[in-house]
Order: C-alpha cells, then sequence, then structure tokens
C-alpha cells in the first residue's frame, strides 16, 4: 500500500552563488522515509508554481523545514531592520496559510526551527529578531567552525511542562537538544501553548490548543540523527503516526476536500 505524501517545505537556494533552486535537506527526507514511515516530497514553496489548496489535496502532512532566510517581520506587525537577515516572502505566502489551514482542518503539519517560528507567526504571535542580543539570553546559533556532527551536537537542556504532550510524549520532562537558530518567539498566538524552555527562558517546543490534529513544532533540529536520538525519534514516529492516520480517513473517504 502507498505510503502517505509528506510535502517537505523547500528553501529558495543559489548553486554556485549563480543557479535558482529549491533545496531541502537530505537529513528531512531521511527522517520521514525512515522514522515516519512515509513518503518525502519537496515543495517549491511559491504561490508562482502551486497552491494552498493544491497542497493540502496532494499531501497528507507536511514538514515545515528549517532554512536560513526568516519570516519577513510585515508578517508580525513590525519593520524589517538588518536585525531581521534574509527573508523569503514566498515561503511566508504559501506556509503561513497553510498552517492555519492545516490546523482548521486537523491535517498534520510538523514546524522545525523557522517552521517552528511560522507557526507561531501564522497564528498571530510576534519573533525576536535575535535571540542572542537580549540580556540574559544564550547564543543559540550554529557554531561557525566544525564538523556537522559538532555543529549538530546535544547542547542544552529543554525543561517541559509537567503532564503536557511532549512530556508524555518523551517520557521525561527534560530532554537534551542541539540548537541552530537565531530568532525565537516573543509573543506566542493566542492559542499557541509553549510546552518547553531552555535554560534561559527561550521557547523551544509548542503545539496549537483544541487543535483537532498534530501541530507539534520545536526550535531545534530533530530531523538530524532522526533514527537513533532518543528525543528526534519519537518525534517523527508521532508525526508519522498522525499522517498515516489521515491517509486512511482519506482512502475512506472520511475527509472534507479542501
Amino acid at each position: 500500500m502507498a505510503r502517505p505524501i509528506i510535502g517537505i517545505i523547500g528553501n529558495q537556494h543559489l548553486i554556485n552563488d549563480q543557479y535558482p533552486a529549491h533545496a531541502g535537506g537530505s537529513m528531512n527526507s531521511e527522517a520521514i522515509a525512515t522514522v515516519s514511515d512515509c513518503m518525502p516530497l519537496l515543495i517549491p514553496a511559491d504561490p508562482r508554481y502551486l497552491s494552498v489548496e493544491e497542497l493540502l489535496e496532494t499531501c497528507d502532512g507536511f514538514l515545515l523545514t528549517g532554512g536560513r532566510p526568516n519570516v519577513h517581520p510585515e508578517e508580525y506587525g513590525e519593520d524589517w531592520t538588518e536585525a531581521h537577515g534574509d527573508y523569503d516572502r514566498a515561503r511566508d505566502a504559501i506556509v503561513l496559510p497553510l498552517v492555519r489551514a492545516c490546523v482548521e482542518r486537523g491535517q498534520p503539519f510538523f514546524g522545525i526551527c523557522r517552521g517552528f517560528q511560522e507557526v507561531n507567526v501564522a497564528m498571530g504571535g510576534t519573533l525576536y529578531p535575535e535571540i542572542r542580543d537580549l540580556p540574559g539570553r544564550d547564543n543559540h546559533r550554529m557554531p561557525p567552525d566544525g564538523t556537522l556532527e559538532e555543529k549538530f551536537a546535544l547542547r542544552h537542556v529543554v525543561s517541559l511542562s509537567e503532564g503536557g504532550v511532549f512530556a508524555q510524549l518523551f517520557g521525561a520532562t527534560e530532554v537534551l537538544t542541539n540548537t541552530l537558530h537565531g530568532q525565537g518567539i516573543k509573543d506566542p498566538g493566542p492559542r499557541v501553548i509553549i510546552e518547553g524552555h531552555a535554560p534561559d527562558g527561550t521557547p523551544e517546543a509548542i503545539h496549537i490548543k483544541d487543535a483537532p490534529g498534530f501541530t507539534l513544532s520545536v526550535q531545534w533540529h530533530p530531523e538530524w540523527d532522526a533514527a537513533n536520538d532518543p528525543v528526534s525519534r519519537p518525534l517523527f514516529q508521532a508525526f508519522g503516526k498522525a499522517a498515516h492516520d489521515w491517509h486512511g480517513a482519506k482512502q475512506k473517504g472520511l475527509l472534507r476536500s479542501a
């Protein structure tokens, strides 16, 4: 039987600083294929090529990936400054309404890093442009040097709300994660429930209140070593189960169309 299709949100990229491409990290596809047991499908996140409605009908769930460009601050009512960094308005135009539609429909999505931030913005929240510039906050950015193993190494604890969905999923109220981000949640959206924090108070794990489907999102990068990491594996397994459930209901004609 065909596996559920997971749309992996791609990022704009220049090959050799010249040739435009849509790209996605292979570790995202590997995690979806091997841990979630779903078929990965890279999505060119640009409204010139596809619509949110087409994505909702084609895919069973969505992986909202990390990426170097940030959500444009105009999406949460602020002016752009150099501190906000690079942005991708085309991805904003696809992913923000996609998140809202998935929340309403109960269609599963899993947000990672930028995806985590997109979920907060889509649901009415705001972002800090640079966490490390805030008093009392740590530098959460990727180390500039070293191997991939060193850059994705586990660097801090995330404390989880006791009895929350993340603590139940992990069977623990503290987990160890990597950290490779510059921005972070300033004000959570009205329905955004923060269940995890780094030691400096930075939000790290969220879900959407009263959403009928899977809406878990994390600020760290669980796609790294997802098959072996004791924190990454249950996240991708739970997301895969949600996608399989959606796919099964769709096959039985139990879902309304977009």
